[in-house]
């Protein structure tokens, strides 16, 4: 195979001398093609002949690269990876940057080190938004759980369906990567399970050794490692993302979300004046809300490992726009206003950085966008008329009645055992589906614990059909009402059966005592 691509490229240095020599000899400068008929012949030959050579470069690359990334050792550590399309796709993600041993020479010794290690996801593709999350062990905090729950808060089921979120835990201690797995799975049921959440994580053998690094522009030998591993973490998540959709966009793991945030960057998209554009910002701190096209990724991931031992992300980026917009013969004002065309700002920002403990130990993070404003604490819903009641004593004048009219959010003191919320309907009604809300962005655990959902249809046989019987279909609740729901993570969500409509009233019932208030609480039919 090597011989034969020695040859090749024999080939096409003699057809380039050649033409230079016919081009030489036919009394023009070489810009020209030759005027001869036996010289223009000639000329078309060689044409085709290069054409041709290119063409089987070309395939012969593609065969060596295949040829390098079947080879994996049959002690490979990679035996987590699942069976089927996943494990086909994962396969191809060194052959997306054919050029990575080149950058991370140690990898050669592990063929297989850039296949990540797959722990929760269902091969997810084929949606308009991307979000790449690196999470790493933190020391003090962790604010995973809550960005996630940031990310997901209003999410539409159309926009659910049309997005994968990757959180790429950037540690290679399998028992943390599975504990963050599990805490996810447990957290996040519905949304692993439909493939909108995954988990990564790398190989073993991925990281080089840190410990030859050199130190650069004053920063500690901790601080450079810290960012260069960033770098790395970056570059593989962005690979893993390319081929999972149309859009990626950058996050952290101790962000927070604007409302909205979803279809507000599709539509910003959309109503763009112009295509060249290189990424759009919709958040100015760092590499936060950063978005890229995925098919730009591999380009900015090869950058990014090209130099990822020489500077931080942030710097890196900027010395791409450089590359692609700046004239070395103009001033630094010329520069940065071609830079400014090829990325665009979104205002208000969409995201907010939360953390106040850096993943580098030792570091606080007091930095904020002072672009993002203030989030909404509650989204109006249009709910059908009722008469409210309820156990819980509100707070201030945030009363359930302008909660359910959608003039503001509902905040009660701690619930207590027994303590309900009734929805009683003038006249019995058909209601479909239902969803309650509890908590908000800013105060995430004041939410339902243990608090069912239940209805009362206006035929009481129905509840004895239902409820009753050899094989009962659903638990009954005092009162003639039936169990239908329940809170999971501060929300209540689902279709209310068909044999049980009309209703006449449904109702919140808590079934234990809560330490903690009931904030923000929402109802929509």
């Amino acid at each position: 195979m090597r011989l034969t691509h020695l040859k090749l490229g024999c080939i096409l240095a003699c057809a380039f001398l050649s033409l230079t020599w016919f081009t030489a000899h036919n009394g023009n400068d070489g810009d020209e093609p030759p005027n001869h008929p036996v010289m223009i012949q000639l000329y078309e030959r060689l044409l085709a002949a290069e054409f041709k050579g290119e063409l089987l470069s070309r395939e012969l690359s593609s065969v060596l690269t295949s040829l390098r990334n079947l080879t994996i050792p049959n002690n490979s550590s990679s035996t987590n990876i699942p069976e089927g399309p996943i494990k086909r796709n994962l396969s191809l993600l060194s052959s997306r940057l054919p050029n990575a041993y080149l950058y991370l020479p140690h990898l050669r010794d592990h063929p297989d080190s850039l296949i990540p290690n797959v722990v929760l996801g269902q091969g997810r593709t084929g949606v308009s938004l991307v979000l790449g999350i690196p999470t790493v062990k933190r020391q003090k905090q962790s604010y995973l759980v809550s960005t996630l729950k940031s990310l997901l808060y209003d999410l539409s089921p159309s926009e659910r369906n049309d997005t994968v979120i990757i959180i790429f835990v950037a540690e290679t201690d399998t028992e943390y990567v599975n504990s963050v797995a599990e805490l996810l799975e447990k957290n996040f049921p519905k949304d692993v399970h439909s493939g909108l959440l995954e988990v990564v994580s790398p190989s073993q053998y991925f990281y080089p050794n840190f410990s030859r690094l050199r130190e650069t522009f004053g920063d500690s030998k901790e601080r450079v490692k810290w960012r260069t591993k960033q770098n790395l973490d970056y570059s593989f998540l962005m690979l893993y993302a390319q081929e999972k959709g149309t859009y990626y966009v950058q996050l952290e793991d101790d962000i927070v979300a604007n409302p909205g945030y979803s279809q507000t960057m599709k539509i910003y998209v959309r109503k763009l004046a112009t295509d060249d554009w290189m990424f759009l910002e919709f958040s100015q701190l760092g590499f936060i809300g950063k978005m890229f096209r995925a098919s730009d990724l591999p380009m900015i991931a090869e950058f990014f490992l090209m130099f990822y031992k020489d500077k931080p992300i942030d710097w890196l980026l900027d010395h791409i726009l450089w590359v692609k917009a700046c004239n070395p013969e103009k001033d630094a004002k010329d520069c940065n206003l071609q830079k400014g065309l090829l990325k665009l700002r979104y205002k208000p920002s969409l995201f907010q950085h939360v953390g106040l403990h850096s993943s580098l130990p030792g570091k606080l993070q007091k930095l904020k966008d002072k672009d993002f404003g203030k989030v909404p604490l509650f989204t109006a819903h249009t709910n059908p008329p009722a008469e409210l009641s309820s156990s819980l004593k509100h707070y201030q004048q945030h009363t359930l009645e302008r909660a359910y009219i959608g003039q503001d959010f509902f905040w009660s003191l701690t619930p207590t055992a027994k303590d309900f919320i009734l929805l009683s309907f003038p006249q019995p009604r058909t209601v479909t589906r239902y969803l309650f809300r509890s908590g908000n962005i800013e105060n995430n655990r004041d939410h339902f614990y243990n608090t069912t959902v239940e209805v009362l249809p206006s035929d009481s046989s129905v509840r004895d059909r239902l409820v009753g019987g050899q094989s009962p279909q659903y638990k009954g609740s005092y009162g003639g009402f039936i169990v239908i729901g329940c809170f999971v993570d501060g929300v209540a969500e689902g279709q209310i059966d068909a044999q049980m409509q009309p209703i006449s009233a449904l109702r919140l019932l808590v079934q234990s005592d809560s330490d903690i208030y009931l904030f923000n609480f929402k109802g929509k039919r």
